[in-house]
C-alpha cells in the first residue's frame, strides 16, 4: 500500500493505473486467480474528508430552491383546473431539484460564457421546474405557466416537455422519449470533440450534461451506446442518473440495487463512476462504522426497502433498517426519530454532496463520467407523495396538501390566499425583486453566461457551391451502368471539394461504406478517430486504403444505426448549438433507417435538424436476394409520417443533382422556405445507364415531385400515362415500348421524384380551400400539371402501393396502382418484380385493363397480354423484362 501511495504521488493516477493493471495481468499469467469486482460499497465515492468547500451561499440558495419547488408544483397543479386537466408530473422535479440548482448556480454555463456554453439534456418529466426557474428569472410570465400543456387552446401555451420545435428560443434538446437523451448526449459530446479536432471550432471549454432517470436506463438505447463515449475518451460528458428508485408504476429494482447495477455496467464499459448515495447526515455514522456493520447493511438492503422507508417514519427506519444489526441499532440510540427522518438524507438531495460530485466529474480527464445519485421521488412534497408507487401519476393537491407544502417550503402565502376561490387558484410566489436572494439568483446566472436552456434561433447561411459542382450529375454515366447510389456518392465527393463548404460536410456511415461505394473517400476525407490510427492497415498499399485520423471527416459509426442517427441529429443542429452550420450526410442500408430508428428521426425533427438522409440499397427488389428483413418496400411510408422529412425517390443522377442543390439552398441558403427540414433520398444499388440531363428539363416539376420524362409517341392510337419513381422508371420506359410495338398504345412516361411532396402541397391547398370558402378554390399543383392530360394513369414503384396511392385524390382520371406489397423474400430482381407484379409487363397489362374499361382497346386485350407475357409465371421474369437490364 505504501509503495502504491508513493507511486501515485510521484507519477500520478495514469501511471498508477497502468502499474496496477500490469500486476493483475501478471497474476493471471502465472495462474493466480485474482477476483475482480466492478462494484464498490454502497456509499459515496467521494468521502466527506475529500469534499471541497461549498462555494455558494446555502441559505440564499435554499430560499430560492424552496420558491422554485413551490412554483414548479403550481405549474402542474393549476393545470388541473376544471375544463383543462391536462396532466403533468409533480414528483420528478421534486427529486432532482437540488441537483439542478447546484448545476444552475455553479456549473451550467450559458451561451454568453467565453467558452461558448454547455449543452444540457434535461430530464423531460422535470420540465415544470425549468419553467418555474425561467419564470423567476423573468423569461416566462405567469400567463405562460398557466398555458402549460395548452399549446393550441391557450394564447400563451407552452409544451409539456422539452420540445425545441414548440419553443424554438428556449429548449435545445428533446429528451422525454426515453433513451434518446443518453445517445444524443454522447454524440453531442463526440461532435464537440470532432469540431475541435478538425479545427472548425474551439469547444475545449464546453461540457455536455445529461440528466436521466434510473427507470429510463432500462431502455436499450440508454445503455447501448455508452461504449462509444468510453472509446472516444469523452471527458467533456457527464451523465447524471437520478436514482429515485422508481419508474412510472413502481420500483425500478425492488429486489435489487439499480445504483450497483449501473455502476458495474458503466465501469465495465470504461466510464468514471461517481456514486452519490448518502447525504451529510450519514457522515458521523459512517465515520464511527469501524467494523463495517453499517456499510454491510447498506450493501444488503434492496431498493424496495429503501423506497418503503421514505413512506414511513423515523421509528420505522430505526426498527426495520438499523434494527437488523445490534451494532447499527446502537449507532442511532442517541438520535430521535425525527433526527433519523430529517437528517439521514439521500445524497442527490444534499447540495454539498452534489457539488462535490459535479466538481469531481468536471475535473476528471480521459473518461466520461456517470454520477449515480440516490434521491427520493416526490421529495418535500409531503408524505402522501414522497416515495409512493403512484407518485408519478399524482398531479394535484388538496387544500391540506397545499398548506403542508407551503409550511414545508416556508412560502409566505396565507391561509386566506389558499382558501379564497378554487383550490386550483393557489398562487405562484416570487420573492421581492430587491431581496438578497433574488439578487444572488440573478448574479449567479449572469456570472455563468446567461440563461439555460437557451436555443439560438436564427438562420445562418452558407456560401453554397455553383453550377460546376453539379456537372458530374448533369452529364450522366455515358454507356456505363452505375447505381443511383454511386451517382449520388460521386456528386457528394465533388461537393466536398468545394473550398467554402467542402469541409462542412459530415459523412455518417454505419459500417456500409464499401456497399455504397464510399470507400473511395477513405484516403482523402479519412475516418474520424480521436486517437488517430495506431496500427498498420492491412490495405495500406492500396489506392483506397482504410485511413483513420483525429482530423478525419467521416463519422464511421460501426454497426450502430441509432448512434448514427444521433450523430446526424447533432451535426444537423450545429447551426443552433454552435452557430456553425454543418451538412450531415447520413447514408444507411435502407431497411435499417426509418424502420429501426424512426423515434430518433422524430426527435431530429423536433430539434430542427437539417441535412441529408440517404436510404441506400433502397426498394423492395433491388437487393438481389437479400431476403425478408432487407427488402424495403415501406420506408417512404414511414418517413412520410415525419413532418420534417422532404422525401424524394430519384431515378437518375441529374435528378439527384437538382434535389441536393435544392436542399442546400433551402436549408443553408437564402431560400425563403422553412429551413428546418431534412431531405430523405432513396437510392439504389442496381446498375443502370444514367442519361445526361435533357435539354429543357422541367426542373420545377422535378422538384415539386413529377415531370414528363418521355412524351407519348405520335400517332392515332389510344393514350395512357405511365408514372413511376426511382428504379421503376426504366420499367415504365420499357412498358412504353411494349405498348406501342405490341398494342398500338401511345404511352407517356412521367418520372415521379416525390409522391409525398405532391401530396403535402395538395393537402395544403385543400386545407386552404376548406378554411377559406370565401376565396377562390386553390387547385393542387399536381391537378394543374395534369389538367388536360389524357388518361388513364398507371403508377408503379419499388415500394408498397401506399406510396403511389398518396396522390390518388388529385389525379384527373382513372388511376391504377401497382405495389410491392407483402413480406420480402430472396430471389432475383426480375423474378421478384414479376411475382409482385410491378414490372414493365405488369404495367402493360394494367394499362390495357384500364383502357379496355374505357372502351379504348378490345376487352380481350388484358387477358391476352397476361397469357402472352406469362404474367402468372415468376420464371418468365428472368428474361430481363423488368427493364433494369433491358
Amino acid at each position: 500500500m505504501e509503495s502504491f501511495d508513493s507511486l501515485l504521488e510521484a507519477r500520478g493516477p495514469e501511471r498508477a493505473q497502468e502499474i496496477v493493471q500490469s500486476v493483475i495481468q501478471h497474476a493471471h499469467d502465472v495462474h493466480v486467480k485474482v477476483p475482480h469486482s466492478l462494484n464498490t460499497d454502497y456509499v459515496n465515492t467521494i468521502p466527506a474528508s475529500e469534499q471541497p468547500e461549498y462555494p455558494g451561499d446555502r441559505k440564499l440558495e435554499k430560499e430560492i430552491k424552496d420558491a422554485l419547488r413551490w412554483n414548479a408544483a403550481m405549474v402542474v397543479h393549476r393545470a388541473q383546473r376544471p375544463g383543462v386537466g391536462v396532466g403533468g408530473h409533480l414528483s420528478s422535479f421534486a427529486s432532482i431539484a437540488s441537483m439542478y440548482e447546484v448545476g444552475f448556480n455553479h456549473f451550467f454555463r450559458g451561451r454568453e460564457h467565453p467558452g461558448g456554453g454547455d449543452q444540457i439534456f434535461f430530464q423531460g418529466h422535470a420540465s415544470p421546474g425549468i419553467y418555474a426557474r425561467a419564470f423567476m428569472l423573468g423569461r416566462l410570465e405567469q400567463k405562460d405557466l398557466d398555458g402549460f400543456r395548452q399549446e393550441k387552446s391557450h394564447p400563451h401555451g407552452i409544451p409539456s416537455y422539452p420540445h425545441p420545435r414548440s419553443m424554438p428560443e428556449f429548449w435545445e434538446f428533446p429528451t422525454v422519449s426515453m433513451g434518446i437523451g443518453p445517445v444524443n448526449a454522447i454524440e453531442q459530446a463526440s461532435f464537440n470533440k470532432y469540431l475541435h479536432n478538425r479545427g472548425i471550432k474551439d469547444t475545449s471549454d464546453q461540457h455536455v450534461w445529461a440528466f436521466l432517470g434510473d427507470g429510463e436506463m432500462d431502455e436499450v438505447e440508454s445503455r447501448g451506446h455508452i461504449h462509444n463515449a468510453a472509446k472516444e475518451h469523452l471527458d467533456n460528458l457527464t451523465f447524471v442518473v437520478n436514482c429515485n428508485l422508481q419508474r412510472l408504476d413502481g420500483p425500478v429494482r425492488g429486489n435489487g440495487k439499480i445504483i450497483q447495477e449501473l455502476e458495474a455496467q458503466f465501469r465495465g464499459a470504461g466510464w468514471n463512476v461517481i456514486k452519490l448515495v448518502w447525504g451529510s447526515g450519514w457522515d458521523p455514522l459512517l465515520d464511527k462504522d469501524d467494523d463495517g456493520a453499517l456499510v454491510d447493511l447498506m450493501n444488503a438492503t434492496p431498493d424496495g426497502d429503501f423506497q418503503t422507508y421514505r413512506t414511513e417514519n423515523g421509528a420505522f427506519i430505526r426498527d426495520n433498517f438499523f434494527g437488523r444489526d445490534p451494532r447499527t441499532k446502537a449507532m442511532v440510540a442517541d438520535m430521535s426519530d425525527d433526527d433519523i427522518w430529517w437528517k439521514l438524507n439521500r445524497g442527490g438531495n444534499d447540495p454539498v454532496k452534489v457539488h462535490a460530485a459535479f466538481k469531481a466529474a468536471m475535473e476528471h480527464k480521459g473518461q466520461p463520467t456517470v454520477i449515480l445519485a440516490h434521491t427520493i421521488k416526490g421529495y418535500r412534497l409531503g408524505k402522501s407523495f414522497a416515495g409512493r408507487n403512484a407518485t408519478h401519476q399524482m398531479k394535484k393537491f388538496t387544500l391540506d396538501d397545499l398548506k403542508t407544502l407551503r409550511d414545508t417550503l416556508n412560502i409566505p402565502i396565507t391561509d386566506e390566499q389558499l382558501e379564497s376561490g378554487s383550490v386550483y387558484d393557489a398562487p405562484y410566489y416570487l420573492p421581492p425583486e430587491d431581496s438578497e436572494a433574488m439578487q444572488y439568483f440573478r448574479a449567479r446566472r449572469a456570472e455563468l453566461g446567461g440563461p439555460v436552456p437557451n436555443r439560438r434561433f436564427k438562420k445562418v447561411t452558407l456560401d453554397l457551391p455553383g453550377d460546376k459542382a453539379y456537372e458530374v450529375a448533369r452529364r450522366g454515366s455515358g454507356k456505363q451502368e452505375i447505381a443511383t447510389t454511386m451517382a449520388l456518392v460521386r456528386l457528394v465527393k465533388d461537393l466536398m471539394r468545394d473550398k467554402a463548404t467542402g469541409k462542412l460536410w459530415v459523412p455518417i456511415i454505419p459500417d456500409e461504406a464499401r456497399t455504397f461505394g464510399m470507400d473511395s473517400m477513405f484516403p482523402t476525407a479519412k475516418i474520424y478517430n480521436p486517437d488517430g490510427q495506431n496500427y498498420v492497415s492491412v490495405d495500406r498499399d492500396l489506392l483506397l486504403a482504410y485511413k483513420e485520423s483525429a482530423q478525419g471527416q467521416i463519422k464511421h459509426m460501426g454497426i450502430n444505426e441509432i448512434g448514427a442517427t444521433s450523430a446526424f441529429t447533432v451535426a444537423g443542429t450545429s447551426h443552433s448549438t454552435h452557430e456553425q452550420p454543418m451538412i450531415p450526410f447520413y447514408i444507411f442500408y435502407s431497411m435499417f433507417g426509418f424502420q429501426r430508428t424512426g423515434d430518433f428521426f422524430w426527435a431530429a425533427g423536433d430539434q430542427m435538424a437539417r441535412g441529408f438522409v440517404i436510404g441506400a440499397t433502397a426498394g423492395k427488389t433491388t437487393l438481389a436476394g437479400e431476403g425478408l428483413q432487407h427488402m424495403d418496400g415501406h420506408s417512404p411510408v414511414l418517413a412520410a409520417t415525419n413532418p420534417a422529412a422532404v422525401i424524394y425517390d430519384p431515378a437518375y443522377g441529374y435528378e439527384i443533382g437538382h434535389i441536393i442543390r435544392d436542399g442546400l439552398q433551402r436549408m443553408y441558403g437564402e431560400d425563403p422556405r422553412d429551413p428546418d427540414v431534412f431531405y430523405y433520398l432513396t437510392v439504389y444499388n442496381e446498375p443502370i445507364v444514367h442519361p445526361a440531363e435533357p435539354e429543357g428539363l422541367d426542373v420545377e416539376g422535378l422538384l415539386k415531385g413529377m415531370y414528363e420524362l418521355r412524351p407519348a409517341p405520335e400517332g392515332d392510337g389510344p393514350v395512357v400515362q405511365l408514372m413511376s419513381s426511382g428504379v421503376g422508371v426504366p420499367w415504365a420506359l420499357h412498358a412504353q415500348e411494349i405498348l406501342e410495338q405490341d398494342w398500338g398504345v401511345r404511352a407517356a412516361v412521367w418520372s415521379v421524384t416525390s409522391w409525398s411532396e405532391m401530396r403535402k402541397e395538395a393537402l395544403a391547398a385543400d386545407e386552404h380551400t376548406f378554411l377559406h370558402p370565401e376565396d377562390e378554390a386553390r387547385t393542387p399543383w399536381i391537378s394543374q400539371r395534369l389538367q388536360g392530360v389524357e388518361g388513364p394513369f398507371v403508377a408503379t414503384s419499388d415500394y408498397e402501393s401506399m406510396v403511389p396511392e398518396m396522390i390518388r385524390p388529385w389525379i384527373p382520371g382513372a388511376y391504377g396502382v401497382l405495389g410491392a406489397d407483402g413480406w420480402g423474400f430472396s430471389d432475383t430482381r426480375p423474378a421478384a418484380r414479376r411475382f409482385l407484379h410491378i414490372d414493365a409487363h405488369s404495367m402493360v397489362v394494367k394499362a390495357l385493363q384500364m383502357l379496355a374499361a374505357e372502351g379504348k382497346v378490345d376487352a380481350s386485350a388484358p387477358r391476352e397480354a397476361i397469357q402472352r407475357y406469362e404474367l402468372l409465371n415468376v420464371n418468365a421474369g428472368q428474361s430481363g423484362s423488368d427493364g433494369g437490364e433491358s
